[in-house]
């Protein structure tokens, strides 16, 4: 990494950004009340508002968005003619999923291997950490050059869409010339990546029933329509043979023609199974970044233990599909709305409740703000230039941003690379890639001002 002042102040400021970070992984700030507390979101939202305070930023509040949620906001005014640049992160977070299969608690953030372990440590509590350090590095080196907004957002991970609606309905706060969405990651550690593509997605959940109640599979089984039988049908059929996703109307044949991901590189982030094949054709690329991808989340059915000799009257499933770019998430609902009902065998009685949607996002790379970018990620990566990658995951809020502010600039950079295992257990970041990007986004709002 580079020797300049600036990295090594960004060097020094290390020790603080784990302490933050871990005090910032410890809030269970899973948007979600049926799983944890609301407070364990209002804790952490009230976190971020004392620490942008005690940085200076001014006009700094609470955003109470129409999905129940709460986002921050904060401003770090600059020169009066330099421009204004946005910074986004998000500190809600996946649930923790089995904590028995983590190796350390999920909520408290340890150090092993050379990574810091904790939920959201990478995705995406590290991603407002990289701003603070950014910017408390620069005030060190003559000051912040730029006009700055912060806002880190409360439900992302639920993709209930409260921030992009209030946005909406306030279209003046998050003006800026440009915006770093610090949510996505590089192509591998230690190689500089910006993504320039995000899948859209939308979320279903499809009720199936076939009987006013449960009967005994003894005497009524062979006859009686089973609905989680009807489910388990209607489910299967959203795949091919090969296992690529095949919703009626929905088009999956695009090609990916930047940066390539080759197979067994894929196969070891993924930690396939030996013997176990992938789904799809085309190649990796194309699958994750430039085709809708199918993923069923959850189904409510008994579970095993305790399960009853019953056929069952009726069972739900939790759906997600991912679109790319070039594909209205509105009209992909649609689609697959009507491929769960027109599925469902033997007259089952299906419903589909949407539960959340965001769109697919595509960026201009030939921007002066990526130029910018690129110079500022080969200096903090000694040299390595810049890639540019699609991403499968999705931030619905970058396409509300575009369309609200057409002559902003957009770039996404973040933590959460391969090794960092974002969603799953024992998610984990790489303190050396907190470190150069912190610099890497230093470098970017000094450059902006020439």
């Amino acid at each position: 990494m580079s020797d300049s002042p600036l990295a090594r102040t960004v060097a020094a400021l290390q020790p603080r950004a784990r302490t933050e970070l871990a005090e910032l992984v410890a809030f269970k700030s899973v948007a979600d009340p049926a799983q944890f507390p609301k407070s364990e979101c209002e804790a952490a939202a009230n976190w971020i508002v004392d620490t942008l305070r005690a940085d200076g930023f001014r006009d700094v509040a609470l955003l109470d968005t129409p999905d129940g949620t709460q986002s921050v906001y904060g401003f770090l005014p600059g020169p009066a003619d330099a421009p204004t640049v946005l910074l986004y992160a998000h500190y809600d977070v996946q649930p923790p999923l089995d904590e028995t299969a983590w190796i350390s608690p999920p909520f408290e953030l340890t150090e092993r291997d050379g990574r810091w372990y904790g939920r959201g440590a990478a995705d995406c509590k590290g991603g407002l950490i990289m701003h603070l350090t950014a910017l408390r590095a620069l005030k060190e080196h003559g000051g912040v050059p730029v006009n700055v907004k912060v806002i880190v957002e409360g439900s992302e991970e639920q993709g209930t869409g409260g921030l992009e609606r209030y946005a909406e309905a306030h279209p003046e706060l998050l003006a800026a010339d440009a915006i770093v969405i610090g949510d996505t990651g590089n192509f591998r550690v230690g190689l500089p990546t910006v993504t320039a593509t995000l899948r859209g997605m939308t979320l279903v959940r499809v009720q199936v029933d076939t009987l006013e109640g449960n009967l005994h599979s003894g005497q009524f089984g062979g006859a009686a329509p089973d609905a989680l039988a009807a489910l388990i049908r209607i489910l299967d059929s959203l795949r091919a043979e090969d296992g690529s996703t095949t919703v009626t109307g929905l088009a999956a044949d695009a090609t990916w023609d930047g940066l390539q991901y080759p197979e067994e590189d894929f196969r070891k982030d993924a930690k396939v199974l030996e013997g176990v094949g992938l789904l799809g054709d085309g190649t990796i690329a194309d699958r994750i970044w430039a085709r809708p991808a199918v993923t069923v989340l959850g189904i409510d059915c008994p579970p095993v233990v305790g399960a009853t000799p019953s056929v069952q009257a009726g069972a739900r499933a939790l759906v997600s599909l991912r679109v790319p770019p070039g594909t209205d998430a509105a009209e992909a609902t649609k689609l697959l709305t009507t491929h769960l009902e027109t599925a469902a065998p033997w007259g089952a009685r299906v419903t589909v409740e949407q539960v959340g949607q965001g769109q697919a996002f595509r960026a201009d790379t030939t921007s002066p703000a990526y130029t910018s970018m690129a110079e500022a990620l080969q200096e903090a990566y000694d040299g390595a230039e810049m890639q540019t990658s699609g991403m499968g995951g999705s931030i619905p809020l970058c396409n509300t941003l575009a369309a609200l502010y057409p002559d902003a600039e957009i770039l996404l950079i973040g933590l959460s690379e391969p090794e960092a295992q974002i969603h799953a257990v024992n998610e984990s970041v790489s303190p050396q890639e907190l470190e150069r990007l912190s610099l890497a986004e230093a470098l970017f709002l000094r450059g902006l001002t020439g």
